[in-house]
């Protein structure tokens, strides 16, 4: 444990950790470990692009279903989407950079799983027939593990 504080105290003065509360430096170190986000949230802080726009069904589809995502399923999109299952300190407002979404082309429809690109934050999104379509291939997506190329 000493040499952990004494590399630490090469990067990271320890006299200045003391003006933290626990969580507070928890926080500084791990980030928002449960992601919260509000509609206005996604909204503000989520860029569509390449395929979608602000008012398009597929977007407002996918910022209602993660809305409606419970705690630990907001973990697996966030590990799924950016490589990591926390929020920086300040939410999305300081995910840098910020989440993208693009639509993806191509055959297979409905069966079509969502992609992502990790190192940029970009999530490529068939345009789905319905929002429990969308909802179910996400989770489905969120929920694999290992690398495939897309």
């Amino acid at each position: 444990m000493e040499a952990f504080k004494a590399g630490f105290n090469t990067v990271f003065s320890l006299c200045h950790v003391r003006m933290f509360t626990p969580q507070e430096f928890r926080l500084l170190l791990c980030g928002e470990m449960s992601p919260d986000w509000s509609l206005n949230d996604l909204l503000e802080y989520t860029e569509p692009k390449f395929g979608y726009t602000r008012d398009s069904p597929g977007f407002i589809n996918l910022v209602e279903v993660l809305v409606e995502m419970s705690g630990p399923e907001r973990k697996n999109f966030l590990q799924f989407a950016t490589g990591c299952s926390s929020l920086p300190p300040g939410g999305l407002a300081n995910l840098n950079p910020r989440l993208t979404v693009v639509r993806k082309e191509g055959e297979g429809g409905d069966a079509c799983l969502p992609s992502v690109n990790t190192c940029v934050h970009y999530l490529k999104l068939p345009e789905y027939s319905s929002k429990e379509v969308l909802r179910e291939r996400l989770l489905q997506s969120t929920q694999e593990k290992g690398f495939h190329l897309n």
